[in-house]
């Protein structure tokens, strides 16, 4: 700890340029600092400062040896922080912007609001691309690879599209057998509200894209709604695999054309980056990482 402070007094002392300066600004008298810089000399044997009966400059040894403290101190007062910031209970507001696929993502939160209660989650379903800094977000779940150099990203797991259908509509109508048969059924499209345009349904034939104009005969903006429209027996739609993995599982829904779709992507969480990630981030961003209803990645 002696030289620690030593290696205090040598940086004050060259930013003030001055001994008396340097005093105080450490609440120490000029004395004190002369001889702490004395000391640091003779324990390295060059010699920091040329000195004159005005003032003081850096030798060149003392040049290089003032940048490095400086970085010793630095990451010493972070360390301190980081040390403070475990000791202290999550807590606060955090806002974190979530595609509008809700359902899915309730459960998880409710998990982690029971966990950590001192923090208050502002919880921002929208489809638009936000931007993340600008507008105050703590944290967002994205899909698609992380484009802003400025944020820092933990992939959370993968999806698969998928073509869905109930059993009562796929005894009425029958099942189809290749992409073409979709053109005699009822198809429940989404529309993206942000821009207003259909998804399309991603389908192959031996790695060749096939483009289909397929029959609209309901729309809906609501990723949830046409899910829920699909169950009931209205016609087929194209979904994610986590937002029917319930309704799969249930029997409610029926997959179709597996051999033939392959659009997939990956959810990233994504956070400004810093040197420093609050206490009620850190938490979170672990807590999301571990529970994300996906498949997990390998990345």
């Amino acid at each position: 700890m002696e030289s620690l402070n030593a290696i205090g007094v040598f940086v004050a002392a060259a930013e003030a340029r001055s001994f008396v300066g340097a005093g105080r600004a450490l609440g120490i008298s000029a004395s004190a600092v002369s001889k702490s810089i004395a000391r640091l000399e003779a324990k390295f044997g060059v010699r920091l400062f040329h000195r004159s009966t005005r003032s003081i400059t850096l030798t060149a040894q003392g040049t290089q040896f003032v940048e490095r403290c400086r970085r010793v101190l630095a990451e010493l007062e972070v360390a301190g922080e980081e040390l403070s910031q475990t000791l202290a209970a999550p807590q606060g507001p955090l806002r974190v912007g979530l595609p509008m696929i809700a359902r899915p993502f309730l459960r998880m939160f409710g998990e982690f609001q029971a966990l950590y209660p001192q923090i208050q989650l502002d919880l921002d379903f929208n489809d638009r691309l936000a931007d993340v800094i600008a507008e105050g977000f703590d944290a967002v779940i994205r899909s698609g690879a992380p484009k802003d150099s400025g944020l820092s990203a933990r992939p959370l797991g993968t999806y698969r599209m998928l073509v869905v259908g109930s059993p009562d509509y796929l005894a009425r109508n029958g099942t189809p057998r290749c992409p073409e048969d979709l053109h005699a059924h009822r198809c429940i499209h989404f529309r993206f509200p942000a821009s207003g345009k259909l998804q399309a349904w991603q389908m192959r034939r031996d790695e060749r894209a096939l483009e289909l104009e397929l029959p609209r005969s309901m729309i809906c903006n609501s990723v949830e709604g046409r899910m829920e429209l699909a169950v009931q027996g209205q016609g087929l739609t194209y979904a994610a695999d986590f937002v029917v993995r319930e309704a799969l599982a249930a029997g409610h829904l029926v997959e179709v054309l597996g051999d033939y779709t392959w659009e997939g992507g990956q959810f990233n969480l994504l956070w400004p980056s810093g040197r420093q990630v609050p206490p009620k981030l850190r938490v979170f961003i672990e807590f999301i990482v571990a529970n994300m209803p996906l498949v997990r990645g390998t990345s």
